[in-house]
């Protein structure tokens, strides 16, 4: 009997050893190694499961020609790069991996919020082209983290994680999710906000924390960035698009934002024009020394990664063999 074929779409392009593992008995696996979905045409059609990553969108005009496929599984927690409302109408399930990086993103979240918060990054970065004194006054004021407030928006898994986190540094927690069921709060010693405005009008630090949604597209922008208080803080380890980048140039230079800490864009790679990079590279500008950008790294550990490869196998394996699937987004 002929083996399934299951294509990695895209990021992963080496022996494939952990996918082997999981299909190997049953699957031949093949990486396409794709950094455009036009770069799929004449391979991807013969799939029998796909899992994608983050370089590429899967769309209709693909999606279309998948006349077998049993799954595609987003290996990541968002997935707005697969149009997963035209799959469903091909009877297609639409997957992803919810849990592999939850700890990496949380931690990544309050290491950016505390390195912007106790001036760690703007000391190092102005030492290191000597610019003001060798002295804590190059970065003051500063204030006690304990009390001061910690907002979340979006108290999914990974929210979750970053409000406990943020909660064992003394810090007072509140987070807004329309969707989140009463009395979570109370179980996590948490506060919860009934409206976003109330959520960052009193906030030192917010932190996105949702998935990309027409709701939650551009959810922080300029509007919302007058709503918090001068000299607050803003982290994004959600998705590019849940942040209007080119409102932090002017908040920055403003002084309205005191710091941010940005490890999604909207496109990854960004163009070399774009507002905030010209900033963000500019040693004139605020940004050079108030905003840290990251290449899309918060999910990222050996063991994260191995998490995500061997989990998405796995939703692969019982797709093909006609077992109940987890974790079906559409």
């Amino acid at each position: 009997m002929p083996k399934f074929r299951v294509f990695i779409a895209d990021f992963i392009a080496d022996a494939l050893q952990p996918e082997r593992e999981v299909l190997g008995d049953i699957a031949e696996v093949a990486a396409l190694n794709a950094n455009s979905e036009t770069e799929l045409e004449g391979k991807i059609e013969a799939a029998d499961a796909v899992m994608l990553y983050h370089n590429l969108s899967l769309t209709r005009a693909t999606i279309s020609r998948l006349k077998q496929c049993k799954l595609i599984v987003r290996c990541g927690v968002g997935f707005d790069n697969v149009d997963w409302e035209f799959a469903r109408n091909c009877g297609i399930p639409v997957g992803n991996v919810p849990d592999y990086g939850t700890e990496e993103v949380a931690d990544s979240a309050i290491a950016l919020a505390l390195s912007l918060t106790r001036g760690t990054h703007l000391y190092n970065s102005q030492l290191q082209r000597g610019v003001g004194p060798w002295s804590y006054t190059s970065a003051a004021p500063i204030h006690r983290l304990r009390g001061r407030t910690f907002a979340v928006i979006g108290l999914g898994r990974i929210g979750t994680a970053t409000a406990l986190r943020a909660k064992a540094l003394g810090m007072r927690v509140v987070f807004y999710d329309p969707h989140k069921q009463d009395g979570y709060e109370k179980a996590l010693g948490l506060e919860r906000a009934e409206s976003l405005e109330s959520l960052i009008s009193n906030a030192l630090i917010v932190s996105v924390h949702t998935p990309l949604t027409p709701e939650t597209r551009h959810i922080i922008n300029a509007k919302t960035i007058q709503m918090m208080p001068r000299g607050s803080f803003l982290v994004n380890t959600a998705r590019g698009g849940c942040v209007d980048l080119t409102a932090l140039p002017a908040a920055l230079e403003s002084g309205h934002l005191a710091g941010a800490g940005i490890d999604v864009l909207e496109h990854e790679p960004p163009t070399e024009d774009h507002p905030l990079l010209v900033a963000w590279r500019n040693p004139e500008h605020p940004a050079f020394y108030r905003l840290i950008v990251n290449p899309h790294a918060a999910f990222y550990s050996e063991e994260g990664l191995l998490d995500m490869r061997v989990k998405g196998s796995q939703a692969c394996r019982r797709a093909l063999l006609g077992e109940p699937l987890r974790n079906v987004v559409n």
